[in-house]
């Protein structure tokens, strides 16, 4: 629509008679698109981008759409024809119009149902488990039918399905899935990270675009596999996400980008295909065709002529085998080839990087970077989080402590939503984990406290889209869908769940059930569409588990202590530092279980806690098995 009507002077021409014209951001102003699209559904009964509304001046939404041509086509009425007529209706009869935009109103607000009423027990975490089930793809792994997204937060919720119930099932529904993206032309095999869905039940063609909070929430599920699985392949994954994001779509202050598009040249897909001629001039003829084999690059191509590479028909493993190459000099000439495919590809025109940096997707891939960094014993992990954190602290919160939601070209700006203080909470809480610096689960707890103020629904429970400080839209909805993206409401009953055990607050412990029960009904009804709600419901009713470490962080004793603690895949615990630092009052202030948890004989000394009862402290890292 851009390149079609909206830079087209007969177009303009006629938007400028007789409208006033705005253009939304959707990712810098999510509350106008999500209210919108509401209105949409309400309207047409389905929704998607472009996002096309004509409303009154009193912003009362009477029509809505999604692409429209210039003119008529493919059977859809062109703007050159919706425009005129509207104006025209508009100039005959207002107030009609103005009745039919008060309709649809309360038709969307009807819609807008987060408080349905209902209970929430354990008996949605197994729903839920029997709903993902029947729909699983046995043969290519995800849920339903085509396009794919990669949802990780369904398969992250498996993962505790798994270790509550040992319930097979769910496991082989995550690595089969896991496994299958991975293979798929969906990530990028040459440059590494993941696109934004597949168009195709097989993972082979992807909507190219890459965007942040897909790549984030995929590290952390990866993680997670390989912490339950001890499978190395998952692990190996994770850092590749993680080496693309800090490569690719990192800011040199450390803050990280939001997007990078499918298009090049006018084309999609462009920078990513390959011919096979191209990858044999590349490595030669010898390992320019061992390349093509393995990864399914052919003349006839798979992709409008062109070939995504892709290992769905074979593994790594084996192509060793049908090649009779050893599996670890396979890898290395791969890996080799590879090598210099990428050095060629970066010579290519790139597709747009969107920089906007955004609060709440930094949020996530905060909280990725700091798991990653506690299983794998990578602190430049959790360096980088910092990095990002620090920037948010700085340059994205105003002097009176307001969270922004969008940075860009030195300018912060539009007021943070729930999801901006959610995100960035749970990472704040992950990241203190992987350092424990006490400043950062302070900021944690102070950020919560501010988004209750701003968000919370003291009639019905649960936390408003937008703050009461924001721009008042006719409706303050409140969303708790887990879709492409979690919900904030999610995150945040997960955050308000973890640190009122970390301070003991009886009023957020309270606050916690509150939100949990103000979206049960909505949970009941369709609980697979809640994975994020359900992990922290899950993490609510299980028993609680507290790691405290006592003893100096930079000394290597309790580094390999931290280390061995946090490899684990322990889902319902949090851990903490009893610090012999300057940090040690702050720490002992805000967190009341580390007064007596102190270090014993001279030595870094573990307090392992469960279910409201501590186990003897252990000082000897062999010790901590007999408690796994």
């Amino acid at each position: 629509m851009n390149h079609e009507s909206f830079e087209d002077e007969e177009v303009a021409a006629l938007l400028n008679k007789d409208y006033i014209s705005i253009k939304v951001d959707r990712e810098e102003r999510p509350d106008v698109d999500h209210l919108y699209m509401s209105v949409c559904q309400a309207l047409t009964g389905q929704g998607g981008w472009p996002l096309t509304i004509i409303m009154t001046p009193e912003k009362k939404p009477f029509f809505a759409g999604t692409y429209f041509p210039k003119g008529r086509k493919y059977g859809r009425k062109g703007l050159m024809d919706i425009l005129p007529q509207i104006a025209g209706k508009w100039d005959e009869d207002s107030t009609q119009i103005s009745q039919m935009g008060d309709q649809i109103i309360a038709e969307t607000q009807s819609r807008l149902i987060a408080n349905l009423q209902g209970d929430i027990s354990e008996e949605s975490l197994e729903q839920a488990f029997q709903m993902y089930d029947k729909m699983f793809d046995p043969q290519y792994g995800g849920f339903g039918d085509a396009p794919k997204f990669p949802t990780s937060h369904n398969l992250s919720y498996l993962l505790r399905y798994y270790t509550r119930t040992g319930n097979e099932r769910a496991l082989t529904m995550v690595e089969k899935t896991l496994d299958s993206m991975y293979r798929g032309g969906m990530y990028d095999h040459i440059g590494w990270g993941f696109a934004r869905y597949s168009t195709d039940e097989r993972w082979l063609v992807p909507h190219f675009e890459k965007m942040l909070y897909d790549n984030a929430l995929l590290t952390m599920t990866y993680i997670e596999a390989y912490q339950v699985t001890g499978k190395q392949q998952y692990a190996e994954v994770a850092e590749q996400i993680i080496a693309y994001v800090l490569r690719d779509m990192t800011d040199e202050q450390g803050a990280f980008y939001c997007a990078e598009d499918a298009d090049s040249e006018g084309e999609e897909g462009k920078f990513y295909v390959w011919k096979p001629a191209e990858i044999r001039q590349l490595l030669g003829e010898e390992e320019g065709e061992l390349y093509c084999s393995v990864y399914d690059i052919t003349d006839s191509g798979n992709f409008e002529g062109h070939s995504i590479p892709n290992l769905i028909e074979w593994t790594i493993e084996d192509a060793a085998r049908l090649q009779g190459i050893p599996l670890n000099e396979l890898r290395a000439r791969l890996e080799a080839s590879r090598h210099k495919l990428f050095e060629h590809r970066e010579k290519r025109i790139h597709p747009h990087k969107d920089d906007k940096i955004l609060t709440s997707w930094n949020g996530l891939m905060i909280m990725a970077l700091a798991k990653a960094a506690k299983a794998l014993n990578k602190p430049e992990y959790a360096e980088a989080a910092r990095r990002a954190s620090d920037f948010i602290a700085r340059e994205l919160r105003r002097e009176d402590g307001r969270l922004l939601a969008r940075y860009r070209d030195g300018e912060a700006a539009y007021l943070g939503y729930v999801d901006d203080y959610a995100f960035y909470v749970w990472g704040l809480i992950e990241l203190y984990e992987a350092t424990f610096d006490i400043e950062l689960l302070q900021l944690a707890v102070e950020l919560n406290a501010d988004m209750l103020t701003l968000f919370w629904d003291t009639e019905q429970g649960g936390l408003f889209f937008y703050g009461h400080d924001g721009e008042q839209l006719f409706t303050r909805p409140k969303e708790i869908y887990d879709g492409a993206m979690p919900s904030g409401n999610s995150a945040a009953a997960l955050n308000m769940a973890k640190l009122a055990r970390y301070t003991y607050d009886a009023s957020l412990s309270q606050k916690t059930d509150e939100q949990l029960q103000a979206f049960a009904g909505s949970v009941q009804k369709y609980p697979s569409g809640h994975a994020l709600f359900l992990i922290a419901l899950d993490y609510v009713i299980s028993a609680p588990s507290e790691i405290v470490l006592a003893g100096d962080p930079n000394k290597p004793d309790l580094q390999a202590m931290k280390e061995k603690l946090q490899r684990r895949f322990m889902p319902h615990a949090i851990y903490m530092l009893h610090p012999s630092t300057e940090q040690r009052e702050a720490a002992r202030n805000l967190i009341p279980l580390l007064r007596d948890k102190v270090v014993l004989g001279g030595r870094a000394t573990a307090y392992i806690c469960e279910n409201f009862a501590c186990y003897a402290p252990v000082t000897d890292l062999d010790e901590l098995d007999e408690i796994e």
